[in-house]
């Protein structure tokens, strides 16, 4: 990235090169805009080998997918810098069309007319022994991900809230060999016990302190007692942490869910400035593969769409054509 690269003007820089922010990198550049995109390479599924439950896609790698993208959007003519983003700011170095300056974590600074975040999570999983390391692998989230693989195995769930109560009645779904770990969901009301093991869930309120295994795969949880349970796979949840801290001058509206912090966000993925959208896990927690695409579309059509109205306001105005 030279200095006269810097000097110019984005119509939209994009945070992310995961499916939300290639998605929306391909809306604006079929829509002819000039489109950056700035991404570090670590989205959030890349610990998964496979992605499922995304029409089209079923078994192909997170990494394929971007690979197949990024050509995609280099076709249409968007850029890609690997760098991160420091921060997102206000510009005054204009009278004409709106600017934002993106300030990268090495100081360059960028201007852009719109952007988009879409930098993903970080999932935050209990400091547990052995329990990281099989992220993706054997240790998963979302059974509609990953459930039909592990079918009919001896599972467990996790639980580190009281919110995977669900989770436990979900996952049986898939086998009706489960244990359901309760420690991190609190004292359980005997009616919620007796719900569970009422489809043959077994319940143990022991905790969990290491879970053990060979290479990516979990053979068993050893508990606090020393007890070590058989297990296949694990379903668990991490704390949820949101990857927006560069908007966090910008103080945009926010909403408390009961899974954290999140961005609040329209239909089209627009925060409260109109020219800043953000898509993707960065917003949406629960947002599968083929949502957070839907979510891109969205948000690199009306970030087209803003740019058509500022063009044609300034046009009316004799400045701008």
């Amino acid at each position: 990235m030279n200095s006269t690269a810097e000097a110019e003007v984005y119509d939209a820089i994009i945070i992310g090169s995961g499916a939300a922010g290639l998605s929306a990198a391909q809306s604006l550049g079929r829509a002819l805009r000039r489109t950056l995109i700035l991404d570090t390479g670590t989205p959030r599924n890349r610990y998964a080998a496979q992605m499922h439950n995304v029409l089209g896609h079923d078994g192909t790698s997170p990494e394929e997918l971007i690979r197949v993208g990024l050509e995609e959007a280099a076709h249409y003519g968007v850029e890609r810098v690997d760098a991160g983003v420091h921060r997102v700011s206000e510009s005054t170095r204009s009278s004409g069309p709106r600017e934002l300056v993106v300030t990268l974590d090495s100081g360059t600074q960028l201007f852009a007319r719109s952007v988009i975040a879409a930098s993903g999570l970080t999932d935050e999983l209990p400091a547990i022994p052995g329990l990281a390391e099989r992220w993706g692998r054997s240790v998963l989230h979302c059974p509609y991900c990953h459930g039909w693989e592990v079918r009919g195995q001896g599972l467990a769930v996790l639980a580190t809230t009281p919110m995977q109560v669900h989770q436990a009645q979900l996952i049986r779904q898939w086998s009706d060999r489960l244990t359901f770990f309760s420690a991190g969901a609190g004292e359980l009301p005997a009616e919620t016990i007796q719900r569970l093991e009422s489809r043959g869930v077994v319940v143990d309120p022991t905790p969990v302190v290491e879970v053990t295994g060979d290479g990516g795969a979990v053979h068993a949880v050893v508990l606090e007692d020393g007890r070590s349970v058989a297990v296949d796979a694990i379903f668990t949840a991490g704390a949820h942490l949101p990857r927006d801290h560069y908007l966090r001058g910008l103080d945009l509206d926010r909403e408390e869910t009961p899974v954290g912090s999140f961005l609040k966000v329209d239909a089209m993925g627009t925060t409260s400035h109109d020219r800043i959208w953000a898509v993707g896990n960065v917003a949406n927690p629960m947002a599968t593969v083929p949502m957070s695409m839907a979510m891109g579309s969205f948000a690199g059509a009306a970030a087209n769409a803003a740019l058509v109205t500022e063009e044609f306001d300034l046009a009316a105005a004799g400045q701008n054509k």
